[in-house]
C-alpha cells in the first residue's frame, strides 16, 4: 500500500484512497482494526497529521469508527449506512464497469462519477470497459411528483422543469463516460438511457452486479418561480436521501446476496418491458 509518486493528490487522501480499498476489498473486513496510527505512519512514510485526515475522512465517508483508547476499527455495516462515492471507485477499479441507476434525476450520480473519471482520464484507473444503464422517469405526462400544492393538480411546466433536470444530468454522465472510448482510455463505454412512467419515491444503484444503494425520496412543500410564475408544489428531495448499502456474498441464500439478486431482477425487468428510449 505504499504511495505513488506520481499521483499529484495531497498525501492524506493517497493514504485514504488506499485503506478504502484495502476495506472495500475485504483485506479490513468489518469489525477489524486498522493498523495504528505510528504503524501507518511508517508504514507510510508521512506525517502524524497526515495520517489522522486520512481516518478522519474515511470516517466521513462511514468506513471507520474511532474508539478512544483503541482504535480505528472498520464499521459494521449494519450501524449506520455508508456513501456511495467511495464504493463507485472502488468499481472503477475492475476491468469492467457496469452501474445501473434508477430515480429521479441521477444528479448525485452524475456528481459522485467525476472523481473516478477523472482518475481514469489521467491513468490512475484503467477499466477495460464501462456500461451504465439509467432508468428515468416520463416527465411528458402527469406525475405524483412534482404537483401543486393546491388539489395535487399536474403542472406541465413542473415537469418539464424536472424533465430538464433529468435529462441535463444523464447527458452530462453520457458524454463524460462515452469520451473515454473516443479518446482511447478504455475499449468500450456506453451510456443508454430509457424512460418510464412511473413517479419514482426512491433511487437505487446497482454497482458491478453485486452492490445495492437503496434510499426513499423524502418529499417537501416548495415555493419558487417556474417559468415566470410563483408556484408552491411539492417534490423530492434526492440530496436528503440516506442510502442504505447491500453486497452479494459468498453464499446465494444471504440476506445481502438475494437483495441484490432481487434489484437487479427488479431492474432488469422494467428496462425490458415498460421501458422506452424517448420521452413520449
Amino acid at each position: 500500500m505504499s504511495l505513488d509518486p506520481d499521483d499529484t493528490r495531497p498525501a492524506f487522501q493517497q493514504v485514504s484512497s488506499k485503506l478504502r480499498a484495502a476495506i472495500l476489498t475485504g483485506e479490513y473486513r468489518p469489525g477489524d482494526q486498522l493498523p495504528s496510527g505510528p504503524e501507518l505512519v511508517k508504514h507510510f512514510g508521512v506525517a502524524k497529521a497526515t495520517v489522522q485526515r486520512a481516518l478522519d475522512q474515511l470516517r466521513d465517508d462511514g468506513l471507520v469508527v474511532t474508539r478512544k483508547g483503541k482504535g480505528s476499527f472498520v464499521r459494521q455495516r449494519t450501524e449506520r449506512p455508508v456513501g456511495l462515492r467511495p464504493h463507485l471507485e472502488a468499481a472503477f477499479a475492475e476491468p469492467q464497469v457496469t452501474i445501473d441507476f434508477a430515480g429521479f434525476s441521477s444528479e448525485t450520480l452524475h456528481n459522485a462519477m467525476q472523481e473516478p473519471l477523472d482518475k481514469v482520464r489521467s491513468g490512475r484507473l484503467t477499466p477495460q470497459s464501462i456500461a451504465v444503464r439509467l432508468l428515468l422517469p416520463d416527465a411528458s405526462a402527469p406525475m405524483a411528483v412534482p404537483v401543486l400544492v393546491d388539489g395535487l393538480r399536474d403542472d406541465a411546466d413542473l415537469r418539464r422543469r424536472a424533465g430538464q433536470i433529468g435529462q441535463t444530468n444523464a447527458g452530462g454522465i453520457k458524454h463524460s463516460v462515452e469520451v473515454l472510448a473516443e479518446l482511447g482510455l478504455v475499449e468500450s463505454a456506453k451510456v443508454d438511457i430509457r424512460f418510464y412512467r412511473a413517479s419514482p419515491l426512491f433511487k437505487l444503484y446497482i454497482i458491478n452486479g453485486a452492490e445495492v444503494f437503496f434510499g426513499y425520496y423524502p418529499l417537501r412543500q416548495r415555493t419558487m418561480n417556474v417559468s415566470g410564475s410563483e408556484k408552491e408544489f411539492f417534490d423530492i428531495t434526492g440530496k436528503d436521501t440516506t442510502l442504505f448499502h447491500h453486497s452479494a456474498g459468498p453464499d446465494d441464500s444471504s440476506v445481502g446476496s438475494q437483495y441484490v439478486s432481487q434489484s437487479r431482477r427488479w431492474f432488469d425487468s422494467a428496462w425490458d418491458s415498460i421501458a422506452f428510449e424517448e420521452q413520449h
